[in-house]
């Protein structure tokens, strides 16, 4: 990889400093200039003119409508009715830095995305703003746009120059791409500021999206005479909706919802194909969370959220992302992961595979509770059902299965009700969660509207029960110690029920085994 010659937002050459006395503490500016005390890059005035000419004419044929553009605008449009009046601020959110100047891959706020339809890398810095108007919101996009070949970001900035991260769109194209007028970023500013006052419009923007554009924020209605706390009420609200904006997804979304699916359950079959691999490496669990990341890149924009490739006791631990363990036949491998496509809509779907490809008596004792427990979350989902009673159902299950194999103190009717839940000592999550851009999508959304709401065609969230038994639990018997079960599914409540969006994938125990067996060879 190529050193970036200057600190991460410091676009301009290297010009002769003089160095710091010794002893004496560097200013913030010599340290970001020390980019040049490395740097090789020529800057003379016959270098810039020369580098500038001789390029090919850019082409001129503006690109198509996005497919996600008569969707998004239906969107802003819900958002509009919901705060007439108003000046609203989404912001995509700046580069992120990884180490010194090296950022990572930039993924933009999901409301951002949901809002404009951009995904993979686009774009750092832009900010979507709905400017009131007298029939409702002008939507604009304020964002960066493509620098000419005789500036100097062309060649010299290496967080945004075109030599080094290459081209950006021009403001014609991201306008004909999203359907969204387009304006340089250096007018956001003045923009933000317009017609504020104690009577005035009033400004939200959504918090911790992006630090810099919510300083120009609070500076431009510094002028309105609310307070701080009013401020970040409003601001609040806004986060609130856009999150509910998303519990219902339109079939763009749902469309690629199957997208992320799909490629998800390709990178399953990839992990069972390297099963032996894993087994014969020190770090067996990377193996498996290489393999699925693998068919992640290729097939999509990256993993939805970190993979857990849990193997053994490790699988009793809900959230294991470190994957530095060995993979031993005999034991089960709990694999939890999602690819997210170039939209930013990932998948979230587990599995829990015997490493030898055939479960042990107690594995499948344990794996099929699991499976009843879900299969009781499925029968229940259909519109007008409220979404806590899927976790209801899975956990009538889960208590009925630890009472038969004598593990609860108390009855199953005991340990259900509210003093009790003496059965969720092995299985502490929730059972669902709803699902799409982000992996716990809509997360900001109000109780009413989440947990006590009632199921409505085009909601997309998990059902995945699970039992944990860990190695040192002393409250169970030898032979349940370290497994771990998860099984789960990715479902779309639909006009008279649901559909079960991954169920090309196997989920039941003779079912998994076979197609284990057909992927081994």
């Amino acid at each position: 990889m190529s050193e970036q010659s200057t600190g991460a937002n410091a676009p301009t050459p290297p010009t002769a400093t003089a160095p710091d006395a010794p002893g004496t503490t560097p200013s913030a500016q010599a340290l970001t200039e020390r980019g040049s005390n490395r740097s090789q890059r020529p800057s003379s005035a016959a270098f810039r003119r020369f580098i500038s000419e001789g390029w090919a004419e850019r082409t001129s044929t503006a690109p198509g409508a996005g497919p996600a553009a008569p969707y998004t605008a239906v969107r802003r449009a819900r958002l509009s009715a919901l705060f007439p009046g108003e000046r609203l601020v989404v912001p995509a959110g700046p580069l992120v830095t990884r180490s010194n100047d090296t950022d990572y891959r930039f993924r933009p706020h999901s409301a951002f995305a949901h809002l404009t339809g951009l995904g993979t890398d686009q774009e750092p810095d832009a900010v979507l703003v709905l400017h009131p108007a007298d029939d409702g919101h002008d939507a604009v996009l304020y964002f960066r746009p493509l620098a000419g070949r005789d500036s100097e970001e062309f060649f010299a900035d290496a967080r945004y120059g075109e030599f080094w991260v290459g081209a950006r769109p021009s403001l014609d194209d991201l306008a004909a791409v999203t359907g969204i007028p387009t304006a340089p970023l250096d007018g956001l500013a003045d923009a933000l500021a317009k017609d504020v006052g104690p009577d005035g419009v009033r400004v939200r923007v959504v918090p911790a999206a992006d630090d810099d554009v919510a300083d120009l924020v609070d500076r431009a209605r510094a002028a309105s005479g609310r307070s701080e706390d009013e401020l970040a009420d409003d601001d609040a609200e806004l986060a609130e909706a856009l999150s509910e904006l998303r519990l219902v997804k339109d079939e763009h979304e749902v469309a690629q919802m199957r997208a992320a699916v799909a490629a998800t359950i390709t990178g399953f079959e990839r992990v069972v194909t390297n099963l032996g691999r894993a087994v014969a490496h020190p770090r067996g669990e990377r193996v498996i969370e290489a393999s699925f990341d693998g068919v992640a890149r290729e097939e999509g924009n990256t993993v939805g959220y970190e993979t857990i490739a849990a193997s053994g006791d490790h699988a009793t631990t809900l959230h294991w992302i470190r994957n530095d363990g060995v993979v031993r036949r005999g034991d089960l491998v709990l694999i939890d992961a999602g690819v997210e496509v170039e939209t930013l809509y990932t998948a979230d779907i587990t599995r829990t595979l015997p490493v030898d490809g055939t479960f042990t008596e107690v594995q499948r004792r344990v794996y099929t509770a699991v499976l009843e427990a879900a299969d009781a979350a499925f029968a229940v989902v259909r519109p007008g059902t409220r979404f806590r009673d899927v976790h209801a159902a899975a956990m009538e299950v889960v208590a009925a299965r630890l009472e038969e194999w004598g593990l609860l103190p108390c009855s199953a009717a005991e340990s259900l009700a509210p003093e009790g839940q003496f059965h969720r000592r092995w299985m502490v999550h929730g059972t669902s969660h709803h699902l799409g851009l982000d992996v716990h999508d809509c997360a900001q959304a109000r109780r009413e509207l989440y947990l006590d709401a009632e199921l409505e065609p085009g909601m997309v969230f998990t059902i995945e029960p699970g039992l944990y038994f860990k190695a040192d639990d002393l409250t169970v018997p030898e032979e349940y110690r370290g497994i771990g079960v998860r099984i789960e599914d990715d479902v779309l409540v639909t006009a008279d029920g649901y559909e079960n969006l991954s169920a090309a994938l196997p989920r039941r125990p003779d079912d998994v085994e076979a197609w284990m067996r057909g992927l081994r060879g």
